[in-house]
This record gives structure tokens, C-alpha cells and sequence, in this order.
């Protein structure tokens, strides 16, 4: 807390997974603080529940707000967007060192354009359109910008582990229906729904990586937001084809 109190710009996501951002904000005094939040980048979607899906349980007797889905990052032109955002944002915080930040922007940008390239290239020459992730689907943002058709276990932000049995059941059919030949897991999921879905229909079970958490090793290796995103265009080319 100290840490934040003392920062000149504090970034954060926004959603669930930050809701305590909110109350640490609220506590301190932030006049000399730039706050930058993710969801506030791009355009927002609420997070839906699909045919097949588990819905998330709800507290009785609670209205809840409509929960608008915070996995934003996981379109790379989302995330071109924020890069551009950001950038500009630093440049006047320290219009000192303008030039480097435009120039680190470009470079990066440039990437994530290579990444989107890549990405349309497979479904633009896939043959099918479809994919299913056996467990918290966090691809909203991803499948709506390349067109994709999804079906899944859990909303993305949901809390539960345990599928129901009828969830299981309609994976299983809807990958034998379609003849898909991938079943996705997320990163550092316990992979079990995705297994048994494998098993039963003959798919093969991949990381389809939602870049919500790294594991220890691939900290320890580098790993980055384009390198994962490289994993995932050849997981999507094996899924599509």
C-alpha cells in the first residue's frame, strides 16, 4: 500500500480480480497519482454465460450489478489500444523522456501487429470456426475479434472447480457433434475436465494460455505476453484444422 501511495502511476486491470483496488484507492490520497485501469481502455462486454456453460452461483436475495468481463488483454488489438494509451499517458508524466517511450511503443506495437497477423492468417485459412475450453473461458474479447463460435466449461470469472455432470456431457457431445479435435485448459488449471473430454472422445487436451497467471518457471524463463501469444497461435492452428 505504501508502495502505491508513493507511485506516480498505478496500473491495474479492473474486475473481480481487482476489487480490492478500489478500497486501497479510495484510502489514500491520489492528487499526485496517475491511476490507469485496463478496462477503462477499450470497450467493455459483459461477461455472458454460452449454451453448455455452468452458470456462477449467486447469493440469494442479492441483486448484483452486470459483470462486465475484465479479461481485455486477451485480444492483441485490445492491447494494442492500451499500449497506445499507456504511452501517451507516461508522456505526461515525463515529457523528458518522450522520444523513448514513443519509440519502446512503436516497437512493441509492432509485435502485437505481427501477433494479429498471425492470428487471422489461421482462421482465415482454418475449416472450422469453433472451439471448446474445458474449463474458465476467458477468450471473450480473443473469439469476437476473429470470429470464432466457443463453447465452455465456466464463465471466466467464475469460482467454481467442479463441473456438474451435465456440463461434462455436453462438451463431450458438442466435441463429437463437431468433430473438434482439441479440447483447451487454461494456464495452471488441474487439466482433469479437459482430460476426460480427451479420453472420451478422442481429442487432444492443450493449453490454450489466457495470460491470467504464469507459472514459476516460465517467470524464471522470460516468458512474456508475446511469447505466450506465440504458444497460442500454433494451439488455435491445430484446434481449427
Amino acid at each position: 500500500i505504501i508502495t502505491i501511495q508513493n507511485s506516480d502511476m498505478f496500473v491495474y486491470v479492473g474486475g473481480d480480480s481487482d476489487e480490492w483496488v478500489a478500497d486501497v484507492l479510495s484510502s489514500m490520497d491520489q492528487s499526485k497519482m496517475t491511476v490507469f485501469k485496463l478496462m477503462d481502455q477499450v470497450k467493455t462486454v459483459e461477461e455472458e454465460t454460452v449454451e453448455g456453460m455452468e452458470p456462477e452461483k449467486e447469493e440469494s436475495g442479492e441483486e448484483e450489478e452486470p459483470e462486465m468481463d475484465e479479461h481485455v488483454w486477451t485480444s492483441p488489438i485490445n492491447a494494442i489500444t492500451i499500449m497506445e494509451n499507456m504511452e501517451k499517458t507516461m508522456e505526461k508524466l515525463d515529457p523528458a523522456d518522450k522520444n523513448s517511450y514513443k519509440e519502446n511503443a512503436e516497437a512493441y506495437i509492432s509485435q502485437l501487429q505481427d501477433l494479429d497477423a498471425q492470428f487471422r492468417d489461421v482462421v482465415n485459412h482454418s475449416k472450422r470456426k469453433e472451439i471448446i475450453v474445458a474449463d474458465r473461458f476467458r477468450f471473450r474479447y480473443f473469439c469476437e475479434e476473429y470470429g470464432l463460435t466457443y463453447y465452455a466449461a465456466f464463465p471466466g470469472c467464475s469460482t467454481d472447480t467442479q463441473p456438474a455432470a451435465k456440463t461434462v456431457a455436453f462438451l463431450t457431445d458438442k466435441v463429437k457433434e463437431d468433430k473438434i479435435p482439441v479440447v483447451f485448459h487454461i494456464e495452471l488449471s488441474n487439466e482433469e475436465m479437459a482430460d476426460t473430454i480427451a479420453e472420451a472422445t478422442g481429442a487432444k487436451s492443450v493449453l490454450l494460455n489466457a495470460i491470467h497467471n504464469v507459472s514459476d518457471e516460465d517467470f524464471k524463463n522470460g516468458a512474456t505476453y508475446v511469447s505466450l501469444m506465440q504458444h497460442n497461435v500454433k494451439a488455435l492452428q491445430e484446434a481449427l484444422n
